[in-house]
């Protein structure tokens, strides 16, 4: 028996998304590729990682000698926010600090970050529903 052949098989190769070497990047990549004898798909996309840019804006406020500033921002985070209160730090309020941001805090109890389940998606959400999504059509893709 004798095979020959021709051309080398058909490939899908999957786009590549990194955050980069040494690249001081805030972003998730998902990619994926599939190949049949007859089809072949690859897909990718980054997502934005928000807590990476306020730890990078917190950074560079710091950097630029504005200390309260980047407590403020790093104060965004519910997390943070309780951390601070349950040291005794609480975060700044409308530039007081101290005694005075915490009692401006229990009095507008409306602007302490949300922590209800109702927060935005982060990044590695948003990726695990892109990977979801390509494996769906991948798989749609192998079964035809």
């Amino acid at each position: 028996m004798t095979t020959t052949v021709k051309s080398p098989p058909p490939s899908a190769i999957a786009p590549q998304f990194s955050a980069g070497s040494g690249s001081d990047l805030c972003t998730i990549g998902a990619s994926g590729a599939v190949q049949t004898q007859i089809l072949g798909i690859s897909m990718g996309t980054t997502f934005t990682e928000e807590n990476c840019i306020r730890l990078k804006n917190a950074k560079t406020l710091y950097d630029m000698g504005m200390k309260v500033a980047a407590v403020s921002v790093m104060c965004q985070d519910r997390q943070v926010w309780q951390s601070m209160m349950d040291a005794g730090t609480p975060c700044p309020f409308d530039g007081m600090i101290g005694d005075q941001a915490k009692s401006a805090w229990e009095v507008n109890t409306d602007r302490i970050p949300s922590h209800d389940g109702n927060e935005e998606e982060t990044a590695e959400d948003k990726r695990n529903k892109a990977l979801g999504i390509i494996g769906g059509i991948f798989g749609a893709t192998l079964l035809f």
